[in-house]
């Protein structure tokens, strides 16, 4: 069974320094490949190095490049150039993390909407798809994307935690979900239950987004609270349970899912679990 983590914080202060350690217990609990979030433009630079560190041969680890909108007060000309830069590079899979963020509001909302829009024209005019974030921010988001998506070849929304109201607009843009473990949350997931059956296969896709977001079915928890891709196969079991699907069916459709969003190759999971 192979899964493929769409979001993994690898740059985070908590992960870095044990990168390694982690990936092989991520090989080792059957996830194949990995896509690191860049959320600013020095962070989307070192995912890159990260990538090219810990994966020379540019199979297993692929990353973003993009400005997140808790950063987006930083966004101006230069950011555009290095992300284009960024994001010319074959390991550089999608623009993001960008979008909006409503409920924390860290930057203006002028500055979001200023810095998302010219992300998506910067992914729009590049033809690669497009990693997003809504917090808080589903109506002024379908507003924003609906003048691009013509443009764009895919969008995801990541970490969707959203109503069913949201989720069916965003389908009806076509774009793709995220699912991460606060799937796993009953104090505040339990909502996504019985949404997980509308979202279309070949639109789902499963992320862990660690650090963050541990899943609370976890058995037994780590000590430290933090999550990892390794735990990625708490999600899965989640989300088969509300999709009524074995795991080995929802592991071969969100990592064939993934693989055709990202541009990602094949890869042989023996060969993992061998290096």
């Amino acid at each position: 069974m192979q899964l493929i983590d769409i979001g993994v914080n690898l740059t985070h202060p908590s992960l870095a320094p044990q990168a390694e350690a982690l990936l092989e217990r991520a090989w080792a609990a059957g996830v194949c490949q990995m896509v690191l979030t860049g959320t600013s433009v020095a962070e989307s630079e070192a995912s890159l190095a990260l990538c090219r560190q810990l994966d020379a041969e540019g199979t297993r680890l692929f990353s973003t490049a993009g400005v997140h909108p808790h950063d987006a007060s930083s966004w101006n000309g230069a950011s555009r150039a290095a992300l284009e830069a960024l994001l010319g590079e074959a390991q550089v899979k999608a623009v993001g993390e960008c979008g909006l963020d409503f409920d924390r509001d860290f930057s203006p909302r002028p500055s979001q909407e200023k810095a998302l829009e010219e992300q998506l024209a910067l992914a729009a005019e590049l033809r690669m798809p497009v990693f997003l974030h809504e917090r808080a921010a589903s109506q002024r988001l379908l507003e924003i994307l609906r003048d691009f998506r013509d443009r764009l070849p895919a969008a995801v929304v990541h970490c969707f935690t959203g109503e069913r109201k949201a989720l069916y607009a965003y389908l009806d843009l076509d774009l793709h979900i995220g699912i991460t473990g606060w799937v796993c949350d009953e104090r505040r997931g339990t909502h996504l239950h019985p949404l997980l059956k509308d979202i279309p296969g070949e639109r789902l896709m499963l992320e862990t987004d660690s650090p963050f977001l541990l899943p609370r079915n976890l058995r037994p928890k780590p000590k430290n609270g933090r999550n990892e891709p390794a735990f990625l196969p708490a999600i899965l079991q989640e989300v088969a349970l509300h999709r009524s699907q074995t795991e080995e069916q929802l592991a071969a459709q969100t990592s064939a899912c993934a693989r055709a969003f990202f541009g990602l190759p094949t890869i042989l999971m023996d060969a993992v679990q061998d290096s």
